[in-house]
């Protein structure tokens, strides 16, 4: 018989896949703190966010789910290129793999 998957919060933006992270990306500063006003085109992406959605995990050699390690509300550090962009009712996020989390805040 097939084991079932463990329950998952399920919210507006979907669940992510395995041990995926949907994480709402944290806005740069739009002015330096001398004032002057940083354009668009200038600014970094941010490597940092807040978690809105978890996918349930991934299952490990013996078969059994390993879970994320991070929760909902969690605002993270991931690496600078560890992540795809993805749009969301005109927002955009980024879908994280949990090996690309370097620090949790």
């Amino acid at each position: 018989m097939k084991k079932s998957n463990p329950v998952v919060q399920k919210n507006k933006l979907g669940t992510p896949y395995g041990d995926r992270v949907l994480v709402k990306p944290v806005t740069a500063a739009e002015v330096t703190s001398f004032g002057i006003i940083i354009p668009d085109s200038s600014k970094e992406k941010p490597e940092q966010g807040v978690v809105v959605a978890v996918g349930p995990g991934k299952r490990g050699d013996d078969n059994e789910l390993i879970p994320v390690g991070v929760n909902v509300g969690d605002t993270i550090m991931f690496n600078k290129y560890g992540y795809d962009e993805v749009k969301i009712d005109g927002t955009e996020y980024y879908l994280i793999r949990e090996d690309n989390i370097s620090y949790i805040l």
